[in-house]
């Protein structure tokens, strides 16, 4: 059974980060190993949460990995809390990394063109820096621009005018030898929401509806889904495709639900689509 390393917090309310990567990588038929970065009550949007921060112990977490002489198939890193918890995931990559390997890096760093309150100047550099290390990224328009050093305003435009060729192009600027592969993600415009994919081959766009505002933990049920798919051995175009339909369909449930979007999207109904 392949295995991959999943970097983040665990929620116990919301849907997000750890409780959403676990059940969809497991039914994907992988071994979904976390490395925890804290335990919250729930996730930070509700009005209020309790958090343990589990930073001091990642590196004898790491350790006793060591020991085992333990390898992954594939990495996968989200939200970020401080500058010493990147440190430790390039300690993971250093470790056990292979040629072989796969590491998706979500870099979490901002939306709607502001980055967030808890991402300073050193942390947004050090996730940066992360990305650079990463063979797939999937920023939203937003931590794209700050990824390429581009103005937000004009490019969200564009966007909004089903015009993406601008975010295809800063998108492919940021490819190298390591970095095979972005998916740029939630790109609105009128009722419908695309992702855009640009590999060293070419470019896709792939749209679904949109339902309703925002909801915790897509993001990560999208890069859990997507990590999936490609350790399993599925094409980038296909990948990305069958992910947007498996949230598609997830988020569609909710709003029609009235699910609170704190509380995350009915994903675990639609988990037969990643099978």
């Amino acid at each position: 059974m392949k295995r991959i390393a999943v970097v983040n917090d665990l929620s116990g309310l919301g849907r997000c980060s750890l409780s959403a990567a676990l059940p969809v990588l497991s039914v994907m038929g992988l071994e979904c190993c976390p490395l925890p970065t804290a335990v919250l009550s729930n996730q930070t949007g509700y009005d209020s949460f309790s958090c343990c921060d589990l930073t001091d112990g990642m590196g004898a977490y790491l350790a006793e990995w060591k020991k085992r002489g333990v390898r992954f198939d594939g990495f996968l890193t989200g939200y970020l809390a401080s500058v010493r918890q990147v440190q430790h995931i390039e300690a993971l990559l250093d470790g056990f990394q292979t040629p072989q390997s796969i590491f998706v890096c979500d870099p979490v760093m901002a939306d709607d063109g502001r980055v967030y309150d808890t991402y300073d100047d050193a942390l947004c550099r050090a996730a940066m820096r992360l990305a650079r290390r990463a063979n797939v990224i999937t920023p939203n328009l937003s931590e794209l621009c700050l990824l390429c050093g581009a103005a937000y305003d004009a490019l969200a435009a564009c966007a909004q005018d089903g015009d993406f060729s601008k975010p295809a192009a800063l998108a492919r600027s940021l490819l190298s030898e390591r970095l095979h592969t972005v998916v740029v993600t939630g790109l609105r415009h009128g009722g419908e929401i695309s992702c855009v994919l640009v590999t060293k081959t070419g470019e896709t766009v792939v749209t679904g509806r949109c339902y309703g505002g925002s909801y915790s933990g897509t993001g990560d049920l999208f890069s859990a889904a997507l990590t999936g798919e490609l350790v399993r051995g599925t094409d980038a175009e296909t990948a990305v495709r069958r992910t947007v339909r498996f949230l598609e369909a997830s988020i569609a449930d909710s709003f029609r639900a009235g699910t609170d979007r704190n509380d995350g999207v009915d994903f675990q109904t639609h988990l037969e689509m990643v099978l």
